[in-house]
């Protein structure tokens, strides 16, 4: 086995550009490994833990473009390494040729577009804050997908953009849908009465999803970033969007989603929401419930009960009457588990998600049927994994956290790290299921069957008694059609599940009963 690699002084690319020519190259003969990445700190720390770090690349920087590569021997390592060249400048000139109009900057693509009231923007965040000035300066409402971006440029360019009567969704806002248009990660969704703001892009899509799939619609879903609820920025664009909710006639139900905000800013919402003559569904995950109740908003425990809400007061049933939510299924979820349970090996869970609030949301069913489990983003602090790369016991790992992400393609996009992870989980003996969640929509990889079933297969064929689990976030509008992905899924042997809430009670039950 050879270890060899190459930098290339200069050469900036973005991940997901990287993501593909790292595909390619880990397809080429001989390829046991393969990495092609920029030389920031952080993809050399990943490169050390894959043990695909080479000595010559400790003085490389961010603009350097690392690729490493691990094969049989020498003469295929030197082969997978010639055709890097190659594939960048096809990719490259494929990429050129779908271009009919580039801008150099934010004030040309202005002039090109001139009715434009929206900007996204997805560069390094270190360059992020700036261009956002510029796009406000100029009239423009903002995206930032783009995370790394300090809390204290946030605070500014939400406090300057409140001054201005525009909003600023993000910095890390990986989901919108303004008027009827998906932005970044997002879905197809029927278009409707229901408004949604969120502090949770995944919780965002989950919750539009159901909606969409129950026969609802979306008006407006407005994504705000993580840590606008957080006391440091005061939830000032959470109640911006709730303002702009509470003024549109296309909306006439309004959906909350979050992690608990600080209680100071949590008191500000509830002042803001205080005589609302729209009904307002709450989902505060992992949050105290009559901290919200003062508000007068319908109050849902998990997601899937958020949107279920929301659908039925979308069509008058201010009674809630029909909620058949996956806590009505209970029983019929442990006979289920009792079921497998009785083929199943080993004895804990390990969850590999792509959504963080999704991950957030299978701790906190778990806790309720067999305790706190570990994490990289634990709900409970004790329960912190030391290694993000060892699983310890119970553990749900969010595989969109920064620690993951930083200089590499969001999981959503590019399969690879789940894909070995999961191959490592199942020949564990320890390991009796394997939870994940499948994230559909624009933006999310155009083929997750084709990436997914290899690996299960394959999995499965080392450990039968593996139990592979999952839901299915999106609908039969998006691109990869939901129903297609499902019934790949059942057919390699996957239990699909309709809700992050339903996979995470059927994986509790079964450990719970092994």
């Amino acid at each position: 086995m050879t270890l060899k690699g190459l930098i290339k002084k200069g050469m900036y690319y973005d991940s997901v550009s990287l993501m593909r020519v790292s595909k390619e190259i880990n397809e080429s003969e001989g390829v046991i490994d393969a990495s092609v990445v920029m030389g920031t700190n952080e993809n050399k720390a990943i490169l050390n833990i894959a043990r695909l770090l080479l000595p010559e690349f400790e003085n490389s920087s961010d603009t350097d473009l690392l690729v490493s590569v691990k094969a049989k021997n020498e003469s295929l390592a030197d082969k997978a390494l010639a055709k890097v060249d190659g594939i960048l400048n096809e990719f490259s000139n494929k990429k050129d040729s779908n271009v009919e109009l580039q801008a150099a900057s934010i004030y040309q693509a202005v002039k090109m577009l001139p009715g434009a009231n929206l900007a996204l923007i997805s560069i390094a965040g270190k360059y992020a804050t700036c261009e956002a000035f510029k796009a406000l300066q100029l009239g423009l409402h903002v995206m930032i997908f783009s995370d790394n971006v300090s809390i204290e440029d946030e605070l500014k360019l939400k406090t300057f953009a409140r001054e201005k009567g525009l909003l600023v969704m993000g910095p890390d806002c990986g989901t919108a849908i303004i008027n009827g248009i998906p932005l970044a990660f997002a879905n197809v969704v029927n278009k409707g009465n229901i408004g949604l703001v969120a502090a949770s892009g995944t919780g965002l899509q989950e919750v539009s999803s159901i909606i969409s799939n129950l026969g609802g619609g979306i008006s407006q879903a407005i994504g705000t970033g993580g840590r606008d609820v957080k006391e440091a920025i005061g939830g000032i664009m959470f109640i911006e969007s709730i303002k702009a909710l509470k003024g549109d006639p296309a909306t006439e139900v309004i959906v909350l989603i979050s992690k608990p905000p600080d209680n100071s800013v949590l008191q500000k919402i509830n002042d803001e929401l205080k005589g609302c003559p729209k009904p307002i569904v709450s989902v505060l995950l992992g949050g105290d419930a009559r901290l919200m109740s003062e508000s007068g908003a319908y109050i849902a425990g998990n997601l899937e009960e958020a949107a279920y809400m929301a659908f039925q007061l979308s069509m008058g049933d201010t009674e809630l009457k029909n909620l058949n939510t996956s806590d009505k299924k209970t029983d019929e979820y442990i006979k289920l588990a009792k079921e497998i349970s009785a083929h199943t090996g080993g004895k804990y869970i390990r969850g590999l998600y792509s959504g963080g609030t999704l991950c957030d949301e299978a701790q906190l069913i778990l806790k309720d049927i067999i305790g706190p489990v570990f994490s990289n983003t634990p709900i409970f602090p004790d329960h912190q994994l030391g290694s993000v790369w060892k699983s310890k016991k119970h553990t749900m790992l969010d595989l969109g956290d920064d620690e993951f992400t930083t200089g590499r393609p969001h999981p959503i996009i590019d399969f690879s790290l789940r894909n070995k992870r999961m191959l490592e989980e199942a020949v564990n003996p320890e390991t009796a299921v394997i939870l994940f969640d499948v994230v559909l929509g624009y933006g999310s990889h155009m083929n997750p069957v084709s990436e997914l079933v290899p690996v299960i297969r394959k999995a499965s064929s080392r450990s039968p008694n593996i139990v592979f689990i999952c839901s299915v976030t999106g609908t039969e509008k998006d691109p990869q059609n939901r129903t297609f992905v499902i019934n790949e899924l059942e057919k390699s042997g996957v239990r699909v599940m309709p809700s992050n809430v339903a996979a995470s009670m059927l994986a509790g039950f079964i450990v719970k009963y092994l």
